[in-house]
């Protein structure tokens, strides 16, 4: 999964010095209550600060509770392949998930146990994915990924194997007493070799989610996808020097 980086410009880097009055025990407390690895002191001044910088920019993308990357992170992710598909015409799927009837969880075993369930289908959902995929906390019980270059003929199969692989795992609440939940999913593929909008491709993904639970929850559905032939010539009028880059 692709991590947001902050790289500092060596052009305005300051010295450490330079920061001798600023107050970094907050941000050390942050990071080591979050679990990351704090910079080691034998580094250079430089090298160390860019450390604790690099710590907080990771901390700033990911879901504190289940450790995938949030909804911010997402959202710069797909604004980044809508722009990649325009150009490239490679295809890419975003699936929205949702846990189904995640609140009976809660008001059965409390919320504690309603955190590990988010936590178990995070990790389910990560073991269904590829390195260069995204998977995001979207908010309370929904997740998102962003497939890159996954063609509509795979679209429906990857959908179905990841709603199988969260219905087929259990989820230990502690105690010995376990849970299992099921997902629903929607998808929908970016135009290709078109300039759409991030918003737009999760409504129509988000569409789909909901066609997925008025049709009984625990399935996957998926946007087919649109078909269109842009010739070389038309790319180059989308993408070269033309009157449209004029007014952009």
């Amino acid at each position: 999964m692709p991590l947001l980086e902050c790289p500092v410009r060596p052009e305005i880097e300051p010295t450490f010095s330079s920061l001798a009055g600023l107050q970094l025990d907050g941000a050390l407390q942050l990071l080591q209550q979050s679990g990351h690895a704090l910079p080691d002191r034998a580094l250079s001044d430089d090298a160390w600060l860019q450390a604790v910088i690099d710590g907080l920019c990771e901390l700033s993308s990911r879901d504190p509770l289940t450790g995938l990357a949030n909804r911010r992170h997402f959202e710069l992710t797909l604004a980044s392949e809508v722009d990649r598909v325009a150009r490239a015409g490679e295809p890419a799927l975003v699936l929205m998930i949702d846990i189904d009837h995640f609140k009976r969880v809660n008001d059965a075993h409390g919320h504690q146990s309603g955190d590990l369930v988010l936590k178990a289908i995070a990790v389910a959902l990560g073991e269904c994915i590829r390195p260069m995929d995204t998977v995001a906390r979207f908010g309370g019980e929904e997740f998102a990924m962003i497939l890159p270059n996954c063609p509509p003929s795979y679209g429906q199969a990857v959908a179905e194997r990841i709603r199988s692989h969260v219905n087929a795992s259990p989820i230990e609440l502690g105690g010995g007493e376990q849970v299992r939940v099921t997902v629903s999913i929607g998808g929908a593929f970016a135009p290709q070799w078109v300039r759409s909008s991030p918003l737009l491709w999760v409504e129509r993904a988000d569409q789909q989610l909901y066609r997925a639970k008025s049709e009984g929850r625990n399935r996957a559905c998926l946007e087919q996808p649109m078909v269109s032939h842009v010739s070389a010539e038309e790319k180059g009028l989308l993408f070269g020097t033309s009157t449209f880059a004029e007014l952009e």
